[in-house]
């Protein structure tokens, strides 16, 4: 009998022991553009769950909605202009390709000061800046002296150079896969959100950008509380560069906001 229980014991010994389920698939997305209107800013603020607020550093009310997203557990980013290749008119604070390193560096400065609770750094616009690997450079070293920060390339050009140089200078880094409203209507809105859903269920997570449009709000309000029923999870920006980077990130750890209590050839 004791040699019967043996044998047992032995064999339930060597089954294999069930893995943890892998983890579902997750998406981050990001509103850009906010600080210039009130109305559509605090709507952005109040989209549900972690999605991040990108503002443009000198708008009339970046500094009041970042305050807010930040009371809402949102992560707040500095949407940095940068010079396309177009001949546009760059946003106050814009950054361009004839400053000199301390032109960079100093107007970089005044932008972070100017968006309170900033965690990270996202570019607006900049199709010409972000090909030059050594404008790029002089902001991956200036994020690296301010610490604590991480960058989301938003590939308004497919010559971005702006992911490759973050990488090389060890800055927490992510790019976009698809601008949610490149059509900004509810149709066009809805098919690029379909869109994200599928990339991250591909290859497990997915980085979209939207911009304070009514469509978009409307869209998102709609979409996201039924993340759950398409096993897709909504994370913050912070969390999908530990997921993709498979950092542990203690650089955001005295930064990121505590839960409650209990344009481009790639649209």
């Amino acid at each position: 009998m004791r040699g019967w229980l043996g044998v047992l014991a032995a064999a339930l010994w060597l089954q294999p022991v069930d893995a943890a389920p892998p983890p579902s698939p997750a998406i981050s997305i990001i509103i850009d553009d906010l600080g210039a209107r009130r109305d559509r800013g605090l709507r952005a603020v109040r989209l549900p769950g972690p999605v991040a607020c990108a503002f443009l550093p000198h708008s009339t009310y970046t500094r009041e909605l970042a305050s807010a997203a930040h009371a809402h557990h949102k992560e707040v980013l500095l949407h940095l202009p940068m010079q396309p290749v177009e001949h546009r008119a760059l946003d106050a604070g814009g950054l361009s390709l004839d400053m000199t390193q301390e032109q960079f560096a100093r107007a970089l400065q005044q932008d972070l000061a100017a968006v309170p609770h900033v965690s990270g750094i996202n570019n607006h616009m900049g199709s010409l800046l972000t090909r030059h690997p050594g404008h790029m450079l002089w902001l991956m070293q200036e994020i690296n002296r301010r610490g604590a920060l991480f960058f989301v390339d938003s590939r308004t050009t497919t010559e971005t150079v702006a992911m490759q140089v973050a990488q090389e200078n060890r800055v927490p880094s992510l790019e976009r896969d698809v601008f949610l409203d490149h059509d900004p209507s509810p149709e066009g809105v809805r098919a690029q959100f379909e869109r994200l859903l599928a990339l991250a269920k591909k290859r497990g997570g997915a980085v979209g950008i939207g911009h304070p449009k009514p469509a978009t709000l409307a869209v998102l309000e709609e979409l996201l509380p039924t993340l759950k029923q398409h096993g897709v999870r909504l994370v913050s920006v912070s969390e999908m560069i530990e997921l993709q980077q498979g950092r542990s990130a203690p650089w955001r750890a005295s930064w990121s906001p505590s839960p409650p209590a209990a344009k481009s050839s790639r649209p």
